[in-house]
């Protein structure tokens, strides 16, 4: 029952039992004075008739006032079991559930959020907010007023525990009415496992597709070295001549691109330390496609960077570094997969509305069935003969998408091939100061 409709039934049953009390009142009063004062004069008239006006008078008074408590000691009761319930759900809930307004002073801090942070119920009740971090203050103030303007937030984001230690949490930001007012309520949820054991995962993504290289680069790296054995043959037949110089200059471009390469493969096996920094998206394709090369060329197939460098070079991302390639590398290497000998794959990237910017990776292969297109983001789900593929590329790519608060699309035409699109916002303060 809605509140106005209890609020008519309290009213209706008051107006009709007072009507029931007053009738009844004058009719036993009727018939008293029928009884025993049916001769009585004027002034015993007069009398009676004051006397049973002053009766009905305290009857109703006395029933309303007993009605009226009873009623309000049905709602404080109604209302205490009401709060043990939210109390009981508060503190049963698995997430770090917390309250608080626009200016973050916590009205609502349940066990999970004692556990997860350290701080006690009292020592953050009527307090600003104690877990964000300084850095990520101003950014969360900027969700809190979105939120309070009716938007539900989540995301992957950092929070500090009592002993000033970082740890990554899932955030649920909704607005919430409390107390005759809007506040927020935070749901946190620790992912420290969910973390360890993605990046476990990238890091397997990334050995499989360097054990994938290596064959490729073994290719790569045979032309230049045959080149170089054959100058060096050359050289001893004419050492006793002054016509090595040329000779050299070839051995030793030669010697300088294959330390080059095998330097960019070592860079790349490496595990650089999880820090997000603006990270310059035009570049790092470049940097993708040059690992990929050799692949590319083992397959007699073509990688095209549809945009050259201009106003896209200067399009920057906050991410880490290996996750942002680990993510370009599975799109080509799914797309270099794709595609037969002789085929091609296209890969570009352009700003949206100056917020996003959409890198996309075409490929003229085989494409995707609509039967299979709703579950290629399934982890272990592959269309790529047995051994070939471990189904789990693309939903790491998801992941890392969405942890930065992006999106990843596939549309797909079998036998006409599949485009993969993926937007990331957008750091345009590093744009600025990094040109």
């Amino acid at each position: 029952m809605t509140e106005a409709a209890q609020r008519r039934w309290f009213w209706a049953t008051l107006v009709l039992s007072s009507i029931t009390m007053v009738a009844l009142v004058f009719a036993c009063w009727e018939l008293v004075e029928n009884r025993f004062f049916r001769d009585a004069d004027y002034l015993t008239l007069h009398y009676l008739y004051i006397t049973r006006g002053i009766a009905s008078s305290l009857l109703l008074a006395v029933w309303a006032a007993w009605f009226v408590l009873r009623q309000r000691r049905q709602s404080e009761d109604e209302l205490r079991r009401s709060r043990e319930h939210y109390h009981g759900l508060l503190e049963a809930s698995p997430g770090a559930v917390v309250l608080y307004d626009s200016d973050l002073s916590v009205s609502e801090w349940n066990a999970a959020a004692e556990r997860l942070y350290g701080w006690s119920r009292e020592q953050v009740l009527g307090r600003p907010l104690p877990c964000v971090p300084a850095r990520e203050l101003e950014r969360h103030r900027a969700r809190v007023d979105q939120v309070l303007s009716g938007e539900r937030i989540e995301l992957e984001t950092t929070r500090q525990s009592k002993d000033r230690s970082l740890f990554p949490v899932q955030l649920t930001l909704l607005p919430y009415a409390g107390e005759g007012r809007l506040v927020v309520l935070e749901v946190a949820e620790d992912i420290r496992d969910k973390v360890r054991m993605r990046e476990q995962l990238v890091e397997m993504e990334r050995l499989r597709v360097i054990g994938k290289m290596a064959a490729g680069t073994a290719h790569h790296l045979n032309s230049p070295l045959a080149a170089m054995l054959l100058r060096v043959q050359m050289m001893r037949q004419r050492q006793h001549t002054n016509g090595c110089a040329a000779d050299l200059v070839e051995f030793e471009q030669g010697l300088e691109f294959c330390r080059h390469f095998v330097q960019s493969l070592l860079d790349f096996s490496r595990r650089p330390p999880a820090e997000r920094s603006p990270q310059p998206v035009e570049q790092m394709i470049r940097t993708v496609v040059g690992f990929l090369s050799p692949t590319a060329m083992g397959k007699r197939a073509r990688i095209v960077v549809e945009n050259g460098a201009g106003k896209e070079e200067r399009v920057w991302v906050l991410a880490e570094r290996n996750q942002l390639e680990t993510l370009f590398l599975i799109l080509l290497s799914n797309a270099l997969d794709a595609v037969q000998a002789q085929g091609t794959v296209q890969i570009g990237c352009r700003p949206l509305d100056g917020e996003f910017v959409e890198v996309a990776v075409r490929d003229d292969g085989s494409g995707v069935t609509p039967d299979d297109l709703p579950r290629v983001f399934e982890p272990f789900f592959t269309t790529k003969p047995l051994g070939k593929g471990t189904g789990l590329g693309l939903t790491m790519a998801r992941n890392i998408v969405l942890q930065y608060g992006g999106a990843i699309d596939m549309s797909s035409q079998p036998g006409r091939g599949t485009t993969v699109a993926v937007r990331l916002p957008t750091c345009p303060a590093a744009s600025r100061s990094l040109q």
